[in-house]
């Protein structure tokens, strides 16, 4: 899980800046062992990976009967199905959670207020931020509308209502300040840190993690078992680093890397099977293949996007193939330009696909399809050098013959022959045409002296 174990009270108070007189007592109720505090980072945006990473997080915590989660949270919003799971995560979570925006400069917007909602404590550093809650739609830049006045389409109000139905919920559960949060997501306002302390949107300021522990000390908070009193001084703090399998899943999970990771995994298959034997190609196009498939299964992919990217590209091949003059190829670019542009929601932040990136792709999956259209179309038009069809033209001698039909040597090899007229063993003759694997033969010189 990638646990750092900062050690008690006072390995934390050097690593979080907690005070001397913070760390003495555990001396004086050694009868006593420290409490735990698990401390999690949430920086970028949340998607699948932040799900992870969390859920593990607050399952290590509630094996450790840990006192108090703490997240310390940087995020400019991010999926909005992602966002509900780590909020049905925390509101399971038998382990109190405090989500901390931090360090200054620092945000909590979109998802992010959803989450520092959700939690029994919501802290933030001073020069931090919080909001700007309104959906957007998968696929396409959300409509937008002016404070006050209705969303411009049915689906658009569907979607805020419901938004502003739920973080209304959180805030009558934890006892703040419902009014802003709606406000916040119908019409996308933001507070500071001062701000949102004087609107009871938040529970406390604090300067840093040693700071909020202290603050927290002795509040009674509501879990799943019931009020419970926070002890978080003279705690032990588990800092959880994300591991490798967080960190992978992070990666491919980024739409842009995972719409190249899927155009690699198509092209390596296809020279693959262009040109057989190469093996390269065909091993390093499988895994980018199903690295992208894993990926795209853990985001919130529009399938008809999807869909006309692989439209593209069969466009693309057959381009390759098939004389079009242009009409294939320029159909193959549009459908998988537009295919990128509705695979996933280009206005979350963190998960839109750049529109650089999307016309270099189509630019280079042309060139690559041409290409390879072009070595095959060159390859087809190459004479035969392999094969019973090269054998027609070429010279023998004739071994036996009766009947219209008979054996013959003809580049060091013994063929069946049928011919017509009056062939004699032991004369030169030449293929005139190939049936299966008999030959049809002809005298190559009726006028010259035999063979042999």
């Amino acid at each position: 899980m990638g646990l750092v174990l900062l050690g008690f009270a006072a390995v934390a108070a050097s690593a979080q800046g907690l005070s001397s007189d913070a760390t003495s007592g555990a001396a004086g109720t050694a009868a006593e062992a420290p409490g735990t505090v698990v401390l999690l980072t949430l920086d970028g945006a949340i998607g699948p990976a932040a799900v992870d990473y969390l859920y593990r997080g607050l399952r290590l915590a509630a094996r450790e009967r840990s006192r108090l989660v703490v997240i310390q949270l940087d995020t400019p919003g991010g999926l909005d199905s992602s966002m509900r799971r780590i909020v049905k995560d925390i509101l399971a979570s038998p382990v109190p959670v405090a989500t901390f925006v931090a360090p200054d400069g620092a945000r909590a917007a979109s998802a992010g207020t959803y989450i520092l909602y959700a939690s029994q404590i919501a802290a933030m550093a001073p020069a931090t931020n919080l909001g700007a809650a309104t959906p957007v739609l998968i696929g396409v830049p959300a409509p937008s509308a002016a404070p006050g006045e209705p969303a411009p389409d049915a689906m658009a109000a569907k979607r805020v209502a419901d938004a502003s139905a739920y973080i209304r919920s959180l805030a009558q559960l934890r006892g703040r300040n419902a009014d802003w949060g709606e406000q916040a997501v119908r019409e996308s306002v933001s507070l500071s840190a001062p701000e949102a302390l004087k609107k009871n949107v938040i529970t406390l300021i604090a300067q840093d993690v040693a700071d909020l522990l202290r603050q927290v000390d002795g509040r009674e908070v509501r879990t799943l078992s019931g009020e419970t009193r926070l002890q978080t001084q003279h705690v032990q703090l588990l800092v959880i680093d994300a591991d490798w399998r967080t960190r992978l899943l992070a990666v491919v999970t980024e739409p842009s890397l995972a719409l190249v990771l899927l155009m690699v995994g198509i092209f390596g298959l296809l020279f693959e099977f262009s040109n057989p034997g190469f093996v390269l190609p065909g091993v390093v196009g499988a895994i980018c293949l199903l690295l992208a498939l894993f990926g795209l299964q853990m985001l919130p992919v529009n399938y008809v996007g999807l869909g006309l990217i692989f439209l593209g590209v069969a466009f693309l091949i057959a381009e390759a193939f098939v004389p079009s003059f242009g009409v294939l190829g320029v159909g193959g670019v549009t459908s998988f330009s537009f295919g990128a542009l509705l695979l996933f929601d280009s206005s979350a932040p963190g998960f839109g696909i750049p529109l650089w990136l999307i016309a270099l792709l189509a630019v280079v999956s042309a060139a690559f399809i041409l290409l390879v259209g072009g070595v095959a179309a060159r390859a087809r038009r190459r004479p035969l050098a392999v094969g019973v069809q090269t054998l027609v033209g070429a010279t023998g001698e004739l071994i036996e013959y009766s009947n219209g039909e008979g054996w013959a040597q003809i580049q060091g090899d013994y063929w069946k022959v049928h011919g017509a007229g009056a062939l004699r063993a032991g004369r030169r003759i030449r293929v005139t045409r190939v049936q299966g694997l008999e030959l049809q033969v002809a005298e190559d010189n009726p006028e010259g002296p035999p063979w042999a």
